[in-house]
């Protein structure tokens, strides 16, 4: 079994395929590749992990091979698939507020980087290879407030999109398209709708809800840091094991009607632990004192403001919860795994 990862010397990217080559199996519930029967729960060997980057970082020894093509996307895509895929995680990206400054960058990256991952699982597919099960990172910026149709609270899959961002606009946009795919047949689409993702490790990027990691990051590491909303602010977050996990989850899941199984082709928003920015700065000073805290200055800033504030902040997460993936248990947990896994 082949696995490629776009985006695969990412923060996520790389915790993903690390947890991939530790396993050594992936879950194949249902028909492999043509021909080749499958049970449910029955696992195949990975054979390859492939990881797709503009830039690539050492990889550490793994018991299973694990190949780096660097280059832009539509260029690596193509020697990718000279060899039968099984599993496409589609995590590449341009993030949200340089999609903002830069409308021409997020369509280049994010529209047309999909459609050139949705054209090589159809050309494999047509040319009657195996049928190409591909993971796709969403995020929770497809919803916003508009003001003749206020968001529920909580928020569900059923809950009408209406992104107030291009970032968000575009990941939509991702998502019809991954919809249409599965329905011809052309590939198996699944959409993990990500809550932020905290807490990264690593430089800033230019995310608009970096400052969510920067905020512990940066004081941990005797930084100071500007934190660009105010403390009263709602978020929805997930650490980078529930993270990892619920895309594996979702991967591995088999699609029917029961417990357990993945029912239709909605996006499952993967689960959520909602948090006010006063208490991540609580949970800051429990693990890093109070001149930890001293560190982060408030300082508003409305761009950013009006982006993070028009996600939601809380979700049902029945769907992810069927699939059996929970949400971290508190803040304190969330730190505690950043101090334990990154704070070298």
């Amino acid at each position: 079994m082949r696995i490629v990862i776009t985006g695969g010397h990412g923060f996520v990217g790389t915790a993903l395929w690390r947890e991939l080559a530790a396993l050594g199996t992936f879950g194949w519930p249902g028909p492999g590749r043509p021909g080749e029967p499958g049970e449910p729960g029955e696992s195949g060997a990975i054979d390859e992990i492939v990881l797709l980057d503009r830039a690539s970082r050492p990889t550490a020894p793994a018991t299973v091979p694990v190949t780096t093509l660097e280059g832009d996307l539509t260029d690596t895509l193509v020697p990718a698939f000279e060899r039968p895929v099984d599993v496409l995680f589609h995590l590449a990206s341009a993030v949200s507020a340089e999609c903002e400054a830069d409308l021409d960058l997020g369509l280049a990256v994010n529209l047309e980087g999909t459609r050139a991952a949705l054209e090589a699982c159809r050309a494999q597919r047509e040319s009657g290879g195996p049928l190409v099960r591909l993971v796709f990172s969403s995020s929770v910026a497809v919803y916003g407030a508009d003001a003749a149709l206020p968001m529920p609270d909580p928020v569900t899959e059923a809950t009408l999109p209406l992104p107030q961002s291009s970032y968000g606009a575009q990941k939509l946009a991702c998502e019809a398209l991954i919809a249409d795919y599965t329905r011809r047949g052309l590939l198996d689409g699944r959409v993990a709708r990500l809550m932020t993702v905290a807490v990264r490790p690593g430089a800033p990027n230019r995310a608009a809800s970096g400052f969510v990691s920067g905020i512990i990051r940066e004081p941990l590491a005797g930084v100071d840091t500007v934190c660009p909303v105010r403390p009263d602010l709602p978020l929805a977050i997930a650490s980078p094991r529930t993270t990892v996990a619920g895309l594996l989850a979702l991967a591995q899941a088999s699609r029917g009607q029961g417990l357990g199984q993945l029912i239709g082709r909605l996006p499952v928003n993967l689960p959520a632990l909602t948090v006010t920015v006063g208490e991540m700065l609580d949970a800051l000073e429990r693990h890093g004192g109070a001149a930890a805290r001293a560190r982060v200055t408030i300082e508003p800033d409305p761009a950013i403001d009006a982006i993070v504030r028009s996600w939601p902040s809380r979700f049902d997460n029945a769907r992810a919860a069927a699939l059996g993936i929970a949400p971290d248990a508190d803040i304190d947990a969330v730190v505690a795994q950043f101090v334990a896994d990154h704070l070298d």
